[in-house]
């Protein structure tokens, strides 16, 4: 019997595999241009895969929203002299776009249309003494047309307390379950060198921090820092030839609910990454329970625990709950963000958690290293409406 086993018996083959990362320096200050930073981080990217320039054929460029055009322009090959691309393409899903863009880049491999990818997103939002920042952007939560910027509704913490709060309303979720996030994240950050804010944090500390917009206090909140960080995408034969273990993409999964502002549509709890989940688990032949570990978009502890439910990780209106027994810290049962996430490694967007899941998968990542048997990874856009996703492991075939 054991001898008809078939090929189609067997979970599914990965479809492409990520082969080198690359990072610019990350600051708080000045450091360049979001182009010059961009290109650092693909220079990088490249010599992690054992890669020239000249060997990468497909290019896709993720800036912030709130960045210039052209600041991040298509021309930046010129920059690197890379001639001949088969693939280039700016994207623009807002946070979920890091994770698209690997997506599309593994289709493109697997489909033929180019053979090694780059991906990179930079950003420049802190533009030192006296330059201020570019978060105050109106969330276009009402549908109708600049409502929010004419209540003087600025600033994405404002759209994601709202979220927070209906959340609160419905399940009883508390300010220390919020706290109870961001203090893993913190324990997590403190076993990495990269990460911005390793200082312990206790409940204390958490509750005695000022309000940003309730429930929302400091620690709730992303810490965003200038720099860039790059991906290479190329196809599963290919990576047996790289320098450095493989991230093999299994999974892949979009959701985009949309809002229609009717009664009983609660797109602040219910949200796309139901959709992105089921289809990527379904691609890879897995389900939730075979997530070993998390690596999500989170730019307000509450995504975190919206993205336990959303993915199938907890029940629904259980997040705070599950965060507050300590399952995402260290030594819990589902890893969350070993980094430290947004919160307390560094906000670069959907390359952070995009960052981690490869330094996971490498097996590189030191003290925090935990499970990497299948991890998933989010990107999230806008106040919850736009969801992407992948599943990714060191493995070419799932058990």
């Amino acid at each position: 019997m054991r001898a008809m086993v078939t090929a189609a018996t067997k979970k599914p083959r990965a479809r492409a595999a990520i082969i080198g990362l690359g990072f610019s320096a990350m600051s708080r200050q000045p450091i360049g241009t979001i182009r010059e930073l961009a290109a650092t981080a693909i220079a990088a990217a490249a010599a992690d895969a054992g890669l020239r320039l000249k060997d990468i054929d497909g290019l896709l460029l993720n800036k912030s929203p709130t960045a210039a055009t052209d600041e991040l322009p298509l021309r930046l090959h010129n920059d690197l002299g890379m001639r001949d691309l088969a693939l280039l393409a700016a994207m623009d899903s807002e946070g979920c776009t890091a994770v698209q863009m690997v997506q599309y880049a593994a289709l493109a491999v697997e489909a033929g249309l180019a053979k090694s990818v780059v991906c990179v997103f930079a950003d420049t939002p802190l533009k030192g003494k006296g330059g201020g920042d570019t978060f105050a952007m109106a969330m276009p939560l009402s549908g109708i047309e600049s409502w929010e910027a004419r209540q003087g509704f600025f600033g994405a913490s404002a759209g994601y307390a709202l979220a927070a709060r209906r959340h609160m309303a419905l399940f009883g979720t508390t300010h220390e379950q919020f706290g109870a996030y961001a203090i893993a994240c913190r324990q997590w950050a403190a076993l990495n060198p990269q990460a911005f804010l390793r200082k312990p944090m206790t409940m204390a500390d958490y509750l005695a921090s000022p309000f940003v917009v309730e429930p929302f206090r400091v620690f709730d909140c992303c810490f965003p820092v200038n720099g860039a960080i790059a991906l290479v995408v190329t196809s599963v034969e290919r990576a047996a030839d790289a320098p450095l273990p493989a991230t093999y993409i299994h999974g892949m999964g979009q959701g985009h609910r949309g809002r229609s502002g009717l009664r009983g549509d609660e797109a602040e709890v219910d949200t796309g990454a139901t959709q992105a989940g089921r289809t990527a688990y379904r691609s890879a032949g897995v389900s939730a329970r075979d997530v070993t570990q998390a690596q999500f978009y989170d730019a307000f502890s509450y995504v975190g625990l919206l993205s336990l439910e959303g993915y199938g990780l907890c029940r629904r209106g259980a997040g705070g709950a599950f965060v507050a027994r300590g399952h995402t810290a260290p030594g819990g049962k589902l890893p969350v963000n070993t980094g430290g996430g947004h919160l307390s490694g560094f906000y670069l967007q959907g390359v952070t958690p995009l960052s981690e899941a490869v330094i996971q998968s490498r097996g590189a990542g030191g003290e925090r290293q935990v499970d990497n048997e299948l991890i998933l990874v989010s990107g999230n856009g806008g106040c919850l409406d736009y969801h992407a996703c992948l599943l990714v492991s060191p493995k070419k075939r799932l058990n």
